[in-house]
């Protein structure tokens, strides 16, 4: 290991010391207080500001990508990263080198100290991981700098460390139950943690939304003065055909059609996706002109933008012969939009899933919503100490797919081997996809069996 990936490898080992990110801390005073001693970094580049349950990191990343097409110098925060820390702060598209990574830390550390003394005089908590990682990318992107910051939040919106950003543009993706021990029970409470994120006189773009959470996000746009555009409504798909390699899309935009748009992701979720991103960079640099409803964007390049991108560990091909994708659904919302994708885009002759879940989520839910589409199953952990034990994911699998389609494997590489073997086996030779295996249901075992397919070097 070179010195440089070493120091790196040893300043992301300081920040997990500290509470992982999945242990919401609900205050925004430790992260402005850092902020605020930098000189508040986040002020001095405007943001788009990206909340919801699924689909965030796509569209932040669709967003991006369409921003820097049109000549600005962007900035991209988004979580959690499937392999090297270091993808979650980007500037224009590529991760922070490590020398990069390691000099904004060394920036900002000093700061982080002073915050975690002064908490821990009051009996307060040190930084969360999740806290620094915000703090270092704001400030990376004011020493870049960056024309405007595309940024994910992490959980939430209202006390998610980001928010200490005033998003131009707020970007809500679809709402559905995850992270219930945090942000509520319900779709309402769900919602109202994730409004918060829509400031006085931002646009707000809204994706297709559940009843109970659209009349939340409504009601805040209303009480913070927004401008509202909504999928279906002011901008969305106006036809979606399944291509080689991804889907051919025409768009409605806030001011414009959009025909003949590539896009090398599948699934109509991803379509949708695509339109939330159009229509928020159309408001983004409409916003800039001093009109969110200016013309609309010159279709070349937001075809040579949307061809351009890429989402890792979403529905992405990782293996051939057989067929090997990846994707991170880890709730039933996010199963349920990959099932349909997988019928609609792939077409296996024979498919086999490979699954493992964090021991906090819905794990009968995500398994009903993929029984339909898998012929078998092999239950699996990740090495994160979250994930559920093998055995417990067995038996609720048993229930849904019955035990004998049921075949559980202690590890991932197991896992992998044995999904492979089974998706070969007795393969019938029709399908214009063939067999197949699919391995999801939590972002660690879709990064897992990305490395282990060799798309990560």
């Amino acid at each position: 290991m070179s010195g440089g990936a070493e120091r790196a490898e040893q300043v992301y080992t300081e920040i997990l010391a500290r509470a992982p990110e999945h242990d919401l801390v609900p205050s925004l005073d430790r992260i402005a207080a850092v902020v605020g001693l930098l000189g508040d970094p986040q002020r001095s580049y405007q943001v788009v500001h990206v909340s919801g349950t699924n689909g965030k990191t796509s569209t932040t990343r669709l967003i991006e990508r369409l921003l820097r097409e049109h000549g600005l110098r962007t900035g991209r925060f988004t979580s959690p990263h499937l392999t090297d820390v270091r993808e979650r702060i980007s500037l224009d598209g590529a991760a922070l080198s490590r020398e990069a990574f390691v000099a904004v830390y060394d920036e900002v550390r000093p700061y982080v100290d002073l915050v975690d003394a002064k908490s821990a005089e009051h009996g307060g908590p040190r930084m969360t991981f999740f806290e620094v990682l915000v703090a270092m990318a704001y400030a990376a992107f004011a020493d870049a700098p960056v024309d405007v910051a595309a940024v994910e939040v992490g959980m939430g919106g209202s006390w998610d460390a980001t928010n200490v950003a005033d998003g131009v543009v707020a970007v809500l993706t679809p709402i559905a139950l995850d992270h219930e021990r945090f942000l509520g029970r319900d779709l309402v409470s769900i919602a109202t943690e994730k409004a918060g994120i829509i400031k006085p006189g931002a646009v707000a773009v809204l994706s297709r939304q559940p009843g109970p959470a659209a009349e939340v996000l409504l009601r805040r746009v209303a009480e913070v003065d927004a401008t509202v555009a909504r999928e279906g409504v002011e901008f969305g798909v106006l036809r979606q055909e399944v291509a080689l390699g991804g889907q051919l899309l025409a768009l409605q935009g806030l001011a414009g059609v959009y025909e003949e748009v590539f896009l090398p992701l599948h699934g109509a979720h991803q379509a949708g996706n695509a339109a939330c991103a159009l229509a928020a960079v159309e408001a983004f640099l409409g916003a800039r002109a001093g009109d969110a409803g200016a013309g609309g964007l010159d279709p070349d390049l937001v075809r040579a933008a949307f061809a351009d991108v890429d989402s890792p560990g979403r529905l992405e091909v990782v293996r051939r012969h057989p067929t090997v994708l990846v994707d991170a659904a880890h709730n039933p919302a996010g199963a349920e939009a990959l099932a349909e994708a997988l019928t609609e885009s792939f077409g296996f002759a024979r498919l086999v899933g490979l699954v493992g879940v964090m021991a906090d989520k819905d794990a009968e839910g995500i398994l009903a919503a993929l029984e339909p589409v898998l012929d078998e199953i092999v239950v699996t952990r990740s090495a994160s100490p979250r994930a559920m034990p093998v055995a417990d994911l067995a038996a609720i699998a048993g229930d849904i797919f019955g035990v004998e389609r049921v075949h559980p494997a202690a590890q991932a590489v197991d896992a992998l081997d044995l999904a492979i073997e089974l998706a070969e086996a007795d393969a019938p030779a029709t399908g214009p996809a063939g067999a197949g295996v699919v391995a999801t249901g939590s972002i660690t075992v879709a990064a897992e069996i990305r490395v282990l397919s060799g798309a990560v070097t």
